[in-house]
C-alpha cells in the first residue's frame, strides 16, 4: 500500500535570453581537465558527463545563458534528448566542437527491451562500470503513460517481498544515471504510445537511501525548459527513511508516496501482505485522519526470492471498500508487465550473492 502526500512547493524559472559565443577561457572553466596537460587528459581520458550538471550549474561552469539554454534545450527540450554530438542542432560550430571534444551526452547503453503481454516494456540499460539496471514503461488508454525508474542497483532494505531487496545495495545511481532513463523513454516510444506524461521512482532501489541525486534528477525531470513533466507527475515513493523524507518535502516540490505493506510496527519489523482480516484497514484510517493524500493498493507480484502468495482479488476489493466508506480516496492499481518481471517488486536479478531472507516470527507462519 502507498499512501501519496500532495506536492507542497511550486517553483518556475523562465528562459535566458539567447546569444552564442565560445572562448578557451569558457571551455577550462566548463572542464577543469583542460587545464592539465594534454599528455595528462589524454590518459585519463576525462570527458565531462552533461547530464550530471543541473541547469544553474551549466551556467556557472562558464556558459553564457545563452549557450547554457540552447545546449539545455537540447538534452532535455524542442523533442531532441539529444544523445549524439551531431544532435546538437542550432549550437555555434566551435561551441559545438568544444562540446564535441570534451563532453559526453550519454550515460545508458540499452542491453535489451522485453515486451509483456499487456504492452508494458521492461528496459534493461548496461552501466558504463558494468551493472545492469531495469526501467519500465506502462502506457495506459487514459492518454497518459509512465515511466517507472531506479535509483540504485540492488537496495539495501531488504523488503522480504521485493526482488530487488535480494540483490542487497550494490551502487546508488547518479544523477546522470537517473536523469537519461526518462530522456530514452521518450526517445525510444514516444511515437508509439505519445507523449510519456508520468514519472514514478519506484524502480529499483531506496530513492530516499540516494537522496543527493535522487532530488537534483527530479528537479531536472520538471524543469520548465527541459524535460518539464509536472510536478504532481513525478512521484518518489520511499520505505520510510524519515530524515531524508523530511528533507525531501522540504526542498522537493514532487509528489511524495510512502510504502506502508503494514499498519503496525509488529509487522513492518517482518513483512507480510494483508490476507486474512479488515484489522489493518481500520489502523489505516486511523493513520491517515487528517491527512491529505490518496492510498494505492498494490497486489504483491510473485518471484522466486520470496515466500508470499498475492492477495485474493476479493480481498483487495473489500479491503479498498472498507477505506472507501470512511471517505478515504483508495484506488487498487493492477499489475502491469509480470509476464516479464516488470511489475512493481519484481526487478532485477540478485545472482548468486543474495541478503538472506528474514525468521519468520511464529505467530505469522500460519499467514505463510
Amino acid at each position: 500500500m502507498a499512501a501519496q502526500a500532495l506536492p507542497l512547493l511550486r517553483w518556475s524559472r523562465s528562459a535566458s535570453s539567447l546569444c552564442v559565443r565560445s572562448s578557451p577561457a569558457a571551455s577550462r572553466r566548463l572542464f577543469p581537465a583542460l587545464r592539465r596537460p594534454a599528455a595528462a587528459r589524454c590518459e585519463a581520458g576525462s570527458k565531462v558527463l552533461l547530464k550530471e550538471m543541473d541547469y544553474p550549474e551549466l551556467e556557472e561552469k562558464g556558459f553564457r545563458p545563452g549557450q547554457a539554454m540552447m545546449l539545455w534545450k537540447c538534452l532535455y527540450g524542442n523533442n531532441v534528448w539529444a544523445h549524439s554530438h551531431d544532435e546538437l542542432a542550432g549550437l555555434n560550430k566551435d561551441f559545438r566542437k568544444m562540446i564535441t571534444d570534451h563532453a559526453n551526452l550519454k550515460a545508458l547503453t540499452v542491453k535489451d527491451i522485453l515486451a509483456a503481454s499487456d504492452g508494458t516494456r521492461k528496459i534493461l540499460f548496461s552501466l558504463e562500470d558494468g551493472p545492469v539496471i531495469e526501467t519500465v514503461i506502462i502506457p495506459c488508454d487514459r492518454s497518459r503513460t509512465t515511466i517507472c525508474v531506479s535509483s540504485q542497483v540492488g537496495c539495501a532494505m531488504n523488503c522480504q517481498f521485493c526482488f530487488t531487496g535480494r540483490m542487497g545495495l550494490r551502487k546508488h545511481l547518479s544523477t546522470a544515471e537517473i536523469v537519461e532513463q526518462a530522456v530514452f523513454a521518450r526517445r525510444l516510444f514516444s511515437d508509439e504510445f505519445g507523449s510519456i506524461t508520468n514519472v514514478v521512482f519506484m524502480g529499483m532501489g531506496e530513492p530516499l537511501h540516494n537522496i543527493d541525486n535522487v532530488l537534483k534528477a527530479a528537479a531536472i525531470m520538471v524543469d520548465e525548459q527541459g524535460l518539464h513533466f509536472s510536478p504532481r507527475k513525478v512521484t518518489v515513493s520511499t520505505s520510510g527513511l524519515v530524515p531524508q523524507l523530511k528533507r525531501f518535502l522540504h526542498e522537493s516540490k514532487c509528489a511524495l508516496a510512502v510504502s506502508l505493506n503494514a499498519t503496525t510496527d509488529e509487522v513492518r519489523n517482518w513483512i507480510m501482505p494483508i490476507n486474512r482480516n479488515m484489522d489493518d484497514a481500520k489502523r489505516l484510517i486511523e493513520l491517515v485522519q487528517g491527512i491529505p493524500c490518496k492510498i494505492n493498493l498494490i497486489s504483491f507480484n510473485p518471484h522466486s526470492g520470496s515466500q508470499f502468495k498475492p492477495t485474493p482479488d476479493e480481498k483487495i476489493i473489500e479491503f479498498r471498500n472498507v477505506l472507501a466508506q470512511a471517505g478515504l480516496v483508495a484506488f487498487v492499481r493492477l499489475s502491469r508487465g509480470d509476464d516479464q518481471m516488470a511489475a512493481c517488486g519484481q526487478l532485477g536479478e540478485p545472482g548468486e550473492y543474495q541478503l538472506p531472507l528474514l525468521r519468520v516470527p511464529e505467530k505469522f507462519q500460519v499467514a505463510l
